[in-house]
């Protein structure tokens, strides 16, 4: 890092790690479900009904989440020794998160919980787990999530745009 101003704001001189082939798909997954953060907290600025944006994000969870946390539990976690601390952070988030979306009734408060560690359980994989991985794992294990996942699961349609229309 350098100096680059007299206020102590410093930045990075590296540039950021490219991501591996294998691990691609699971990060375009990652800027969907950003999106969703998003879409929460554009939801919450409109003063869209809670249930209404709830619908979406059980949708969300049904569509790609769910089977998002899979693939990396299964193909991307086994590939950290079991003591690893942030094997043991992102499967906490994991459960964390699934435990938001599947309890019901959506309130403003657990929609503001959720959107919020969504999104900061995202970055820490992108910004530590998976360039952890990828300093780690062999090229043999890339392969195997790439057998695995090779395409990112699609964006998911939805017809009540709430993000962008606000209250009915």
């Amino acid at each position: 890092m350098r100096r680059i101003n007299s206020s102590f704001t410093y930045i990075m001189d590296t540039k950021p790690l490219k991501r591996h082939q294998a691990l691609q798909p699971l990060s375009k997954e990652h800027h969907f479900a950003l999106l969703l953060c998003w879409k929460i907290r554009k939801g919450q600025e409109l003063n869209i009904e809670p249930n209404r944006i709830g619908d979406f994000v059980k949708q969300m969870w049904d569509h790609q989440i769910a089977e998002h946390f899979e693939i990396e539990e299964k193909y991307i976690f086994s590939i950290l020794e079991p003591d690893n601390k942030l094997l043991h952070e992102a499967l906490s988030d994991h459960k964390t998160i699934k435990r938001l979306i599947l309890n019901e009734p959506f309130t403003e408060k657990s929609l503001n919980r959720l959107e919020e560690k969504l999104e900061q359980h995202i970055r820490m994989e992108e910004r530590q787990l998976f360039p952890h991985i990828q300093s780690i794992a062999s090229n043999e294990q890339l392969k195997a999530v790439q057998t695995h996942h090779t395409l990112p699961i699609a964006e998911m349609p939805w017809n009540d745009r709430f993000w962008e229309t606000g209250p009915r």
